[in-house]
């Protein structure tokens, strides 16, 4: 591990990667017997941390702030801070991949979100209060970007959160079916049958529309 970082980074000691590992910039796992056992996240963290010292002369409390940042899923952009992703919208008609895990293992903070959907205080404090977006916890996961982006779309049609009612309550109505036949755990299987429910959905939206 120290001769990897050492190729990029001649000044590198062990002491110094352990003045990291105080500092809490990163966290190797440790073996039965107590040695440091780097992963090459580890090692990426590292590089991370020793490339803003040296090309960006952040400081140490900013650095750490950048990581926790990027635990939470956002990028990080030259020059700067981790920027929250742009939620990519799905092409065509879903497939199961498309309900996967990535998004909503993002954590986003209320600041990230509205800048990451573009949208102002006041859209997103209606959208919480008819339960479009909800957060989990203190953070909001990837998806809320593209209900808060969908809603601001929209609205330049007149259409406000609360005429967005419904397709929340479809949606729950979808899910507890699907929970019905795969359970509450999110599975292959669960991926698969929000999949087709999406695409049932859609159809029968298309064949409702004016010929």
């Amino acid at each position: 591990m120290l001769q990897v970082l050492q190729a990029e980074f001649a000044d590198v000691t062990i002491s110094k990667i352990r003045f990291l590992e105080a500092e809490g910039l990163v966290t190797p796992a440790r073996t039965a017997a107590g040695y440091r056992k780097f992963s090459a996240s580890d090692v990426e963290r590292l590089r991370y941390v020793l490339t803003a010292q040296r090309d960006q002369y952040l400081p140490l409390k900013v650095i750490k702030e950048h990581l926790g940042a990027m635990d939470r899923g956002l990028r990080p952009t030259p020059g700067g801070p981790p920027a929250a992703p742009q939620a990519a919208e799905p092409a065509g008609l879903p497939v199961a991949e498309d309900f996967g895990a990535d998004r909503t293992e993002l954590k986003l903070t209320r600041e990230e979100l509205r800048a990451a959907a573009g949208i102002d205080e006041a859209l997103l404090e209606q959208l919480e209060s008819h339960q479009l977006i909800v957060a989990r916890g203190n953070h909001y996961d990837g998806d809320a970007i593209l209900v808060a982006k969908a809603a601001a779309q929209f609205g330049q049609y007149g259409v406000e959160p609360r005429h967005l009612r419904p397709f929340r309550a479809a949606a729950d109505r979808e899910v507890g079916l699907i929970e019905q036949v795969t359970g509450p755990r999110r599975t292959e299987r669960t991926q698969e049958l929000a999949a087709l429910a999406v695409r049932l959905h859609a159809a029968l939206v298309r064949s409702r529309l004016p010929r």
